[in-house]
């Protein structure tokens, strides 16, 4: 080859290497998305449709130049992926699947051709290989379209809901069961129920329907000791409407015949029916089913376009075939100890059970392995923190002036709540293994004061503090008090929030980095890389449950491994914190200062929002103060709810004209926010009309009024955290929820709020009704990824996990005697590295 030619060849092949390093990045972000569940994943910087949309609208120039023809596919592609928070799911998966052809076909053409290959005779394939298309048997990580059974297409569609290997599938567990195992007679049929009969067919007969000549019914008169049943069976086709194929379905019901018939019990004119029954014709009464679904427990999968039920109860069970050949990761002794299935035998509990105790037991083995994995992550985790040396923060005999000093400037004293769990942190901060503890606390059983107390301590002790809060209306305030407090103790502290002019910023940086400013107040903020500490001793994070694990990890690697104090007011049900904080220790302040006074809870109906109005204006007038809080900013053509700034105007100039209504949401720049707070706490506001920014640590002890709108639209936890926004001064308070949604479930929820004022009680509830992942916030929050186990329903099976994993870990701290479960925590991390490459 000539050298011109050469270097042509080099730049091609250059050239060809960038196009598929870019194609191979968005392939990844895909898959990425499809095994999340087309959440739009948030990553970084940007959300997936955000990286994709610019990565369509951006291709590598060369790209281009190659194929110019791609530039209007991928702009298409681009205008999609900007509407992709309005797509259905549907919408969605079939966006993913037509971008994933494009880039694989762009692949294809920037591969350079391959010579033709020779003729070829069509052989008959050996009966060897008709078997099975891949070779060897089923394994964990076989692609499914190498199973036997799952062809190109049905792969396809299963991809799209992000099954990929043989071992998905198996985790692709049922969502419910139809219960066609409840065998009852005719009279005890129950509309709204699933049963199964055996009845004999007194008469049968087939015929088109007279509206719809394609429409066939199959129409079947039962009969059993006590009493009679018509069903009727619908086919829909040109191919059913052959007077051949009526007759024979007639031939296959003959009067006198057995039948078994399963369905949902529906009423009708003419007695309760089966809706669209499952049928088959029985020898005798006391025949064995040859079905696998009449007289069964019946899983019921999510599904997606072109895949129908029976069509994935198939390819599940070809693999629950090869699933035997697997292993276990838990030895038989384990097994045997705490009384559980092997793993095999689990899964076919769990996809084709025989009864209600066998799928029970599945169940419970299947959630015994996922809550294991999770604790022995966790409790590994907190071991490896363990190791790491940090600065103990032991102060001289005779010292600790700076925090004497500052609980002296405090208005009242601590209660013994307060001082205990100060002397735990105390305790904690003298060792030279870094702390890592959860402080939890009800709504105003003062939290910041003991956070505070401790990051005094490590101030004395030499080293620098850090307040990381969740917005920053809260890291303002904090920053205020602060300033009020440590600046008669002569401690320099300074506020980082995305709002932070560039010179102030420059300045409070080199002053961090330099050991001149000892305590700094910020977001997310803190977590950027130029932010560098001289010597970092203690970082306080407020809000916790609005942090991820690998938020919290940033922030403390920003120092010499800090210790770590983290605060939540959104009590944690036990379930929920050893399963996101189980690498933490936990202390709870379970008392109130003294002097709050209860807070009046009561529910209205929107026909009765002027009795809230009536009352805001009757505590106007005595020198109180009120929120009135809304769900959302600015109108929605999708909801009709009202909302902050429309409310904001009516009271202002309908309601109370004569009163000084203020406005606070989200979406206002930092300096309005933190003005219409000032107002509001100095007075010169009356009536503060705002979204949820108010949830958590706005405090002002003349507000006496909180209305909340739309109640029903809000979780139990977050309505706690909004009423405690009220009741931190002497007078009474009220908190008044307006639900305009219809009675059930919603106003059963919002019931229970006017019973109690007890937040555990509270979370607790909430977690049932909605969810961790709903109580929590989102999924950065650290959620662990539970297809099975169900943190408010499971907690007994948690309990049994984590004792386990105690003791394996006590005897075995790296699982070397137990490679199984060290292959599958193996792999459980690698899985949730690969699922967080986008963050």
């Amino acid at each position: 080859m000539d050298p011109p030619a050469a270097s042509s060849s080099a730049s091609r092949a250059g050239s060809q290497l960038e196009h598929g390093g870019w194609i191979t990045t968005l392939q990844q972000a895909l898959q990425l998305e499809v095994e999340r569940g087309f959440e739009n994943l948030q990553g970084r910087r940007e959300t997936f449709s955000l990286f994709l949309e610019r990565q369509c609208r951006q291709p590598p120039e060369g790209l281009i130049r190659r194929m110019p023809e791609a530039e209007s596919a991928l702009t298409a592609l681009a205008e999609l992926f900007a509407r992709y928070d309005d797509l259905s799911l549907a919408q969605r998966q079939s966006l993913l699947r037509r971008c994933r052809e494009r880039l694989h076909g762009l692949r294809q053409s920037l591969e350079p051709p391959r010579p033709p290959s020779p003729p070829r005779l069509k052989l008959a394939p050996p009966l060897a290989a008709t078997a099975r298309r891949g070779a060897g048997p089923i394994q964990p990580d076989t692609p499914l379209a190498e199973v036997p059974g799952i062809g190109p297409k049905t792969a396809t569609r299963l991809a799209g809901l992000g099954l990929l290997l043989a071992r998905d599938l198996l985790r692709h567990y049922p969502r419910d069961y139809l219960d066609y195992a409840n065998l009852v007679r005719i009279q005890e049929l129950v509309p709204g129920s699933t049963a199964t009969i055996v009845a004999t067919v007194q008469r049968s007969h087939a015929f088109a329907s007279p509206r719809n000549p394609r429409l066939v019914i199959l129409e079947l008169h039962l009969r059993d000791i006590s009493g009679r049943l018509r069903l009727s069976k619908f086919f829909a086709g040109q191919r059913f409407s052959s007077p051949g194929w009526l007759k024979a379905q007639q031939r296959q019901f003959p009067p006198g015949c057995s039948v078994a018939a399963s369905g949902l019990v529906r009423e009708t004119p003419y007695g309760p029916t089966l809706h669209d029954p499952l049928l088959e014709v029985l020898e005798s009464p006391n025949t064995p089913v040859r079905s696998r679904q009449i007289g069964r427990l019946v899983p019921v999968y999510a599904l997606t376009e072109g895949l129908g039920a029976e069509r994935l109860r198939q390819a599940i069970g070809t693999v629950l075939a090869a699933a035997a050949a697997w292993g276990d990761p838990l030895p038989a002794a384990l097994r045997r100890q705490e009384g559980l299935l092997d793993r095999a035998a689990a899964w076919r509990g769990l996809h084709d059970p025989a009864d209600r105790d066998q799928l029970r037991a599945s169940r419970h083995r299947l959630v015994f392995d996922e809550f294991l994995l999770l604790q022995l992550s966790l409790l590994q985790r907190r071991a490896q923190l363990a190791r790491r040396p940090a600065p103990p923060l032991k102060l001289p005999q005779g010292a600790g002036r700076l925090m004497a000093s500052f609980l002296e400037l405090l208005p009242f004293q601590f209660t013994e709540a307060q001082r205990r769990v100060l002397a735990d942190i105390q305790a904690d901060l003298e060792q030279e293994q870094p702390m890592a503890r959860l402080l939890q606390g009800d709504v105003g059983s003062g939290k910041t004061v003991v956070a505070i107390a401790a990051l005094l301590v490590a101030i004395e002790a030499g080293c620098q503090g850090a307040l990381m809060a969740p917005t920053e209306v809260l890291a303002e305030q904090h920053a205020r008090k602060l300033g009020e407090w440590l600046s008669q103790l002569h401690v320099s502290t300074a506020l980082l929030t995305g709002s932070t002019p560039p010179a102030r910023r420059r300045q409070l940086l080199q002053d961090l980095a330099n050991g001149q400013l000892q305590l700094l107040v910020g977001t997310h903020a803190l977590l950027e890389d130029p932010v560098a500490f001289a010597r970092l001793g203690l970082v306080v994070v407020d809000e916790q449950h609005r942090f991820g694990v690998r938020q919290r990890d940033r922030l403390m690697g920003k120092g010499l491994q800090p210790h770590l104090l983290t605060m939540t007011a959104t009590p944690i049900p036990r379930t929920l914190a050893l399963s996101v904080h189980g690498d933490l220790e936990v202390s709870q302040i379970d008392g109130l200062p003294p002097g709050r006074t209860p807070i009046r809870t009561r529910l209205l109906r929107g026909g009765q929002r002027r009795e809230a109005y009536e009352l805001i204006r009757s505590e106007v007038a005595q020198g109180q103060r009120a929120y009135v809080v809304l769900p959302l900013v600015e109108e929605s053509e999708k909801l009709d709810l009202r909302s902050a700034v429309a409310v904001h105007r009516q009271l202002q100039d309908e309601i109370f004209p004569d009163l000084r209504v203020g406005l606070l949401h989200g979406k206002m720049p930092s300096p309005r926010k933190q003005e219409a707070i000032n107002a509001f706490a100095s007075g010169r506001c009356d009536v503060l009309v705002s979204t949820t920014v108010v949830e958590v640590g706005v405090d002002v002890p003349e507000a006496s009024v909180m209305v909340i709108e739309h109640a029903e639209r809000f979780g139990l936890a977050q309505l706690h955290q909004l009423r405690g926004r009220v009741g931190r001064g002497a007078a009474a308070s009220h908190c008044l929820l307006i639900n305009d949604g219809k009675a059930g479930p919603a106003q059963q929820r919002l019931e229970l709020l006017v019973r109690s004022s007890d937040g555990f009680e509270i979370a607790e509830l909430d977690l049932q009704l909605r969810g961790p992942g709903q109580v929590l916030g989102t999924r950065q929050s650290g959620l662990p990824d539970l297809a099975l186990a169900s943190l408010s329903d499971d907690g007994d099976v948690l309990e049994q996990a984590r004792s386990l994993a105690r003791r394996l870990l006590e005897l075995d701290p790296g699982l070397e005697a137990h490679p199984g479960l060290r292959q599958a925590l193996s792999e459980q991390r690698q899985r949730q590295v690969e699922a967080s490459s986008l963050n």
